[in-house]
């Protein structure tokens, strides 16, 4: 997930003693990395999605940055990034760059970002994370229209003069929306937020079987479970294993169901 399509240039200019602009405060654009952008030679180093970079150079259709995170730098096509306004109005990102930077560990439920429609210049996407647990998550996504005198809405019984009140209202009351607007989407290296590593899959176990869950006709009803976490670069597939113990007289005899529930998380680049 949000690793770059293409291999990048490593033929990156020598910068001498480079001037690093001074960190810009809410209300000035940031750039983030869309993508992972992986090492190329002895100048470049790893750059994550998320992070924030300081452009140290702009040659045109490819930057020179520096992840403010951990002082990387590496030569990389523009359109690797995207430019951020108040911390949560994101310029030229697709549905599928959204969900990937939502989706992403630090985050929790709440997290937000609005962003330009790709198939209509005059709406803007509301996109906001939802997880479910500690491994289920989700994006939802809602189109913010615009009446013709300047107006925002998401329901047309409730309009807002700007993004900005749009956000502190929903930030206050769902009113249709599936949670609290709580925090925009974090950025790695910004100066509200810290260094978060990705969690390894654990295995979450549940107490052995209660046979009171058990009917006449032996049907389980609530049964224990493993769920374990599979994760690739494309897909986090969910499998819950249920495990029981079946014991008749003499005889004790264990046995274990396998794949039982299988959910699969992916996102298909579509957008509104």
């Amino acid at each position: 997930m949000g690793t770059c399509p293409i291999k990048v240039w490593s033929n990156m200019p020598t910068l001498k003693n480079p001037t690093e602009p001074a960190m810009s405060d809410d209300n000035r654009p940031m750039v983030v990395s869309l993508y992972d952008i992986p090492s190329q030679g002895p100048l470049e180093s790893s750059i994550h999605i998320g992070e924030r970079l300081t452009v140290l150079l702009d040659d045109g259709d490819f930057w020179v940055v520096r992840s403010t995170m951990t002082g990387n730098e590496s030569y990389i096509p523009s359109n690797y990034t995207a430019k951020v306004i108040n911390r949560w109005q994101y310029n030229g990102i697709s549905r599928l760059n959204a969900e990937e930077l939502l989706l992403l560990p630090h985050n929790h439920t709440g997290a937000f970002l609005i962003r330009e429609s790709q198939t209509n210049t005059e709406t803007y996407s509301l996109s906001v994370l939802v997880k479910m647990d500690s491994y289920l998550a989700t994006v939802k996504h809602y189109r913010i229209c615009r009446l013709q005198n300047g107006w925002f809405y998401i329901s047309p019984s409730l309009t807002f003069y700007s993004l900005g009140q749009l956000v502190e209202h929903y930030s206050e009351s769902a009113d249709g929306l599936c949670c609290l607007l709580r925090e925009p989407c974090i950025i790695q290296g910004s100066n509200k937020s810290t260094l978060t590593t990705r969690p390894y899959p654990k295995a979450i176990r549940r107490p052995t079987l209660n046979w009171n869950d058990v009917d006449r006709w032996g049907t389980f009803l609530n049964l224990p479970s493993i769920i374990f976490c599979v994760q690739s670069d494309l897909h986090t597939i969910y499998f819950t294993v249920f495990q029981y113990e079946i014991k008749c007289d003499d005889l004790s005899m264990q046995s274990i169901a396998l794949y039982t529930h299988c959910k699969m998380m992916h996102s298909d680049g579509s957008s509104k």
